[in-house]
């Protein structure tokens, strides 16, 4: 039945949904203000939230429905990571990409003088900041410090892969703290961090007021990496089924109008509204069209996948991403290792409903739950998938490779000079 009424009405009609100030945030409001919920019977309010932490606590109290979430966030709820155990859901992702790494103008001044031909290549970069770093040691200064926005952000994750890539120990050769991310740049400016791997646009933003350059991009540490999903208690989705999926419904419809560059340029001014990202349009607008600055000096470059909506299957949910995440959360000290993260990636993550939603829309869906990652230098399809689907690139920065049936040990799934973790300076 594509683009068809749903067959069971919204046991719930009037939601409450949480979003961050991030471009990423772009499904949530073309769904509500082009009318995408509304067409399935929902009467939706967003509320914007200062912290990804305050998302999750507004969601499992039920002061909120819903709400665009971290992709490791409700893997973390429900294994109790930062709150008492609540088993959540995450039926659709929202999108791929997006997140830069950057560091202050003067500290990337100082990185170029430790390696005068220092380039866009992400490891040399951290090469040369491993230099700077140890002749600040030998000063006996004290260690830079980095922000991320939730400690199992992929923010943080990424943030760490490129540190240890130059041969960083994360935690122990910088100190790594929590921001929310809109207020990344307020730190940067009175100097409190030196960098921080953040959304769109608050990298973005640094650049055009000079004071921090873009050392890296999400995607260039990792081809489509998963970002967002919308995220709901268990007790809710159970409570609520035709509700969830009217909701998921409107998100697909809302992320496939966002795949069209003019309907992004179109949208920018509405969402860089004080009432959502509350930032200059213009910055917003040449974010979407895949156009942005790496230094304030430096010419506008093409990064057309910096944040992809709907190609390359971007709002299935993965089950291999959800292991993705939850292996860097032992990786680095977050989470046990014994713990089953096969068995929490089938409670959590939910294929099974996106493909009734995209059944009933009439659209394509994997057929598998998991995919390879590092593998994939252009277009590919799994080999064991029934379906009609093309799949995007997947490559790391690195070379490195992600398996997620395979029981790799931890301290080796991506190629690293990091051996040891210290568990108690986790953030």
């Amino acid at each position: 039945m594509p683009n068809g009424a749903p067959t069971t009405r919204p046991e719930k009609t009037r939601l409450r949904l949480g979003f961050i100030a991030l471009a990423d945030c772009a499904p949530l409001v073309v769904a509500r203000e082009l009318g995408f919920l509304a067409d399935e019977g929902l009467d939706v309010s967003l509320e914007r939230q200062g912290s990804w932490a305050a998302i999750r606590d507004r969601v499992i109290l039920g002061r909120l429905d819903g709400a665009q979430m971290l992709a490791g966030l409700p893997l973390a709820a429900t294994l109790g990571l930062g709150t008492p155990p609540q088993p959540m859901v995450a039926a659709m992702s929202l999108g791929l990409n997006g997140n830069s790494i950057t560091v202050a103008s003067e500290l990337w001044a100082r990185m170029r003088a430790a390696d005068a031909c220092l380039s866009d290549d992400a490891p040399a970069q951290a090469s040369a900041l491993a230099q700077m770093l140890a002749a600040d040691r030998a000063e006996g200064l004290a260690p830079l410090t980095f922000a991320v926005v939730h400690p199992v952000s992929s923010h943080n994750y990424q943030l760490r892969y490129w540190l240890a890539a130059g041969g960083i120990d994360p935690d122990r050769d910088v100190r790594i703290i929590v921001v929310p991310p809109a207020r990344m740049l307020a730190n940067l400016r009175a100097g409190r961090i030196a960098g921080y791997c953040v959304g769109a646009p608050w990298s973005e933003l640094a650049v055009a007021e000079g004071m921090g350059h873009i050392a890296l991009t999400g995607y260039e540490l990792w081809h489509n990496a998963p970002e967002k999903v919308l995220g709901v208690t268990r007790t809710w989705a159970e409570a609520y089924p035709a509700t969830h999926r009217a909701l998921i419904r409107g998100l697909v419809q809302a992320c496939r109008w966002l795949g069209t560059p003019d309907n992004r340029a179109r949208i920018a001014p509405l969402i860089a509204s004080p009432d959502y990202v509350d930032c200059d349009a213009a910055a917003l607008a040449s974010i979407y069209a895949g156009r942005l600055r790496r230094h304030v000096d430096g010419d506008t470059q093409a990064h057309p996948n910096h944040l992809v909506f709907a190609d390359h299957q971007a709002n299935f949910p993965w089950r291999s991403h959800a292991i993705w995440f939850m292996r860097q959360m032992q990786r680095w000290g977050q989470l046990h290792p014994a713990i089953d993260v096969q068995t929490a990636a089938l409670d959590v993550y939910r294929p099974d409903i996106y493909r009734e939603v995209a059944a009933s829309l009439g659209l394509s869906a994997p057929s598998v739950d998991y995919k390879s990652e590092g593998g994939h230098a252009g277009p590919w399809t799994p080999e064991d998938e029934l379906s009609d689907i093309t799949l995007g690139p997947d490559l790391f920065l690195d070379g490195g490779q992600f398996d997620p049936q395979a029981p790799a040990p931890i301290a080796h799934l991506y190629r690293s000079s990091v051996s040891t973790i210290d568990q108690g300076n986790t953030p």
